[in-house]
C-alpha cells in the first residue's frame, strides 16, 4: 500500500509567488512578554523550519484592553533585532473591530492596514487577509481595498479568513489580483472545511489553506468526551509507532491532505516548537489516515 509522506521543502503560497514553510507559527498568544522571550519564540520557530509567521491586530486583544499588542511586541522584536524580518514569510489580518465587531470597509481596512505597520515597524507585509467577514461590505469594496493594498506595495499578497467558500469565490470575483490564502478552523475535532467545499475550492482555486486550531483548541491534548477520546487513541496509535507526539502527529495528519493544508501552531512554548520538525519523520497509509478521520466523525464512512 502507498504511504503519504511528507517534506519540510517550502511550498508556493497559492499564487502569491511566495514560498512558505508547510508549518505556520500563529501569535494570537504573542503577548505580556518581554521582547528577549518574544525573540527566542520566534528564533525556536526559525529552527524548527517554519518560516510563515501570523498576527492580527486583534491578537492579544483580551476583551477590554491590549488591542495591537502582539503586533506591537513583534516590532519591538524587530527594532532590536534588525534583519529578523526578513527571514521570514509575514502574514498580519484586520477587520475585527471590537465592540461592532466588523468593518472590512475601503476606509478602515486602509487604516488598519497602516496601524498595523506602524505597531510593527515594517514598511510592508507579504500576506494581509480579512480576518472575518463584514456582511455590511460589499464585497467589491473589500476587493477594492485588498487591490489598493497591493498596488501601493504595502502588501504583497492577499487573502481572506473565516470566509464560506461562497464569500471567498465572490470576492475573488472582484478582485484584481489573486486570492492567495484561506484561513479556516479545522483539524481532526473540526472537519466542517472538508464537507462545505472550503477546501474542495481551494484546490480549485490554488489556494493556500492555513488551518487555526489545529489541536482543536487544546482537546486533541486534554480530551474530555468520548469523541474527543477516540481522536487522541487514533492519533496516540500512530503516534507511537513513530515516536512523535501527538501533537506532531495531528499535525503530519492535516497536512497529509492533497490540498497540502499548511496548520497554524500558537505554542507558546519553546519545547514544543521545536517538536514541530518531527511531523515530517513520519508518513501516512490511507488505513492510518482513514482511521483518525473514523475516530473525528464519530461514525464509520458509507
Amino acid at each position: 500500500m502507498s504511504e503519504i509522506t511528507l517534506s519540510p521543502e517550502p511550498r508556493p503560497l497559492g499564487k502569491s509567488g511566495l514560498s512558505v514553510s508547510p508549518i505556520a507559527w500563529g501569535m494570537w498568544r504573542f503577548a505580556g512578554v518581554s521582547s528577549a522571550e518574544g525573540r527566542a519564540l520566534i528564533e525556536a520557530a526559525f529552527d524548527a523550519g517554519v518560516t510563515l509567521f501570523d498576527t492580527a491586530d486583534i491578537y492579544g486583544f483580551d476583551g477590554s484592553g491590549g488591542f495591537g499588542d502582539a503586533e506591537s511586541l513583534l516590532g519591538e522584536v524587530f527594532a532590536e533585532t534588525p534583519g529578523l524580518r526578513d527571514r521570514m514569510v509575514l502574514a498580519t489580518k484586520g477587520g475585527i473591530t471590537p465592540p461592532v465587531p466588523y468593518n472590512s470597509s475601503t476606509a478602515y481596512l486602509t487604516k488598519a492596514l497602516d496601524d498595523s505597520l506602524r505597531r510593527m515597524k515594517v514598511d510592508s507585509v507579504d500576506l494581509y487577509q480579512i480576518h472575518r467577514p463584514d456582511i455590511l461590505a460589499h464585497p467589491q469594496e473589500v476587493a477594492r481595498a485588498l487591490d489598493d493594498m497591493v498596488s501601493s506595495g504595502k502588501v504583497r499578497a492577499v487573502g481572506v479568513s473565516n470566509y464560506t467558500a461562497d464569500q471567498t469565490r465572490v470576492l475573488a470575483s472582484f478582485l484584481s489580483v489573486p486570492l492567495a490564502s484561506q484561513q479556516p478552523e479545522y483539524s481532526p475535532l473540526f472537519l466542517d472545511p472538508l464537507t462545505n467545499g472550503l477546501i474542495d475550492q481551494a484546490m480549485e482555486l490554488d489556494l493556500a489553506v492555513l488551518a487555526w486550531s489545529p489541536l482543536g483548541g487544546g482537546r486533541i491534548g486534554t480530551p474530555g468526551n468520548p469523541r474527543e477520546q477516540a481522536v487522541a487513541h487514533a492519533l496516540d496509535t500512530f503516534a507511537t509507532r513513530f515516536g512523535v507526539s501527538r501533537a506532531a502527529a495531528t499535525y503530519s495528519w492535516i497536512m497529509a491532505h492533497p490540498a497540502r493544508i499548511i496548520p497554524i501552531v500558537g505554542t507558546q512554548n519553546t519545547a514544543r516548537i521545536a517538536e514541530l520538525a518531527d511531523a515530517f519523520k513520519v508518513s501516512w497509509s490511507r488505513q492510518d489516515w482513514y482511521d483518525v478521520l473514523v475516530a473525528a466523525r464519530g461514525e464509520r464512512l458509507p
